[in-house]
């Protein structure tokens, strides 16, 4: 590691000073951003750590949404998101305890890693990001692997989700890394069906526009039988080609209605 100054606000506000300084960095989990340090693949000169902000903690009900501080822990999300069930078995299911304990949903938002989970939350969920400046709905925030709408020196301070009638997580992780290598999130509203997919493509989390009509006609296993995944766009590497990622698509949003109906 190299020398840098650590800055730790009280406030948004003080945060967002904090960030106007030169080559400063925000500092939620640190899950992506301290190992790519140590690499020397990431050098900012500040660390402002966004972790002693009460305002970015909670997790509470709001009619019918739930309200998530960006701050809030995997495992609290985990804990906390009851009024949710998908998204808090979602939670449960990110990397391990020790991942589970440090990173946060702003931080994993905001890193838009194109294996992650929450980005499929937040977009089958129709979610709203919230951050110091204004409200990003999940369709428009995120702009390609690790690239979203944030500005320069903008951070999240909520996410609001939507609670659907229904909804389920499907993952297919790789096992070292607990990371995705298919992930669909399926969730049925009355307006009807969104499913969202990560893990496979190499622009990053995706809607699964097809199958969301044939879903929001029949919210059934049967509805996808006619749809086929192009391969065409999808990550191949080591751990599985194209191909087969785009098998999984399929496979999982079939297990994901299963298991939401």
């Amino acid at each position: 590691m190299y020398n840098f100054d650590f800055v730790k606000p009280a406030t948004v506000e003080e945060a967002i000073a904090a960030l106007a300084e030169e080559d400063a960095q925000p500092l939620s989990g640190g899950q992506t951003l301290i190992p790519s340090m140590k690499q020397r693949l990431n050098q900012p000169s500040v660390l402002v750590s966004l972790l002693g902000i009460e305002a970015l903690k909670g997790i509470g009900l709001e009619g019918d949404t739930l309200r998530i501080g960006a701050a809030a822990t995997h495992a609290e999300v985990a804990r906390g998101a009851g009024a949710y069930p998908a998204l808090a078995a979602l939670a449960l299911r990110i990397g391990d305890p020790a991942v589970r304990n440090r990173g946060t949903l702003g931080g994993s938002l905001a890193n838009n890693d194109p294996a992650a989970c929450y980005p499929a939350a937040a977009l089958a969920s129709g979610a709203t990001v919230i951050t110091n400046a204004r409200e990003i709905a999940a369709d428009d925030f995120f702009d390609g692997m690790f690239t979203t709408a944030l500005d320069e020196g903008e951070i999240i301070t909520a996410v609001k989700f939507p609670v659907p009638q229904a909804a389920a997580y499907e993952k297919f992780e790789q096992p070292a890394s607990h990371f995705a290598l298919c992930g669909v999130f399926v969730a049925r509203f009355a307006e009807g069906v969104r499913v969202a997919v990560t893990g496979v493509s190499e622009d990053g989390v995706y809607r699964w526009t097809e199958a969301e009509t044939a879903l929001s006609a029949d919210f059934s296993e049967a509805a996808l039988e006619g749809l086929t995944v192009s391969d065409e766009g999808m990550m191949s590497d080591l751990h599985g080609s194209a191909a087969y990622r785009a098998n999984l698509v399929k496979v999982l949003t079939k297990r994901a209605v299963a298991a939401a109906a």
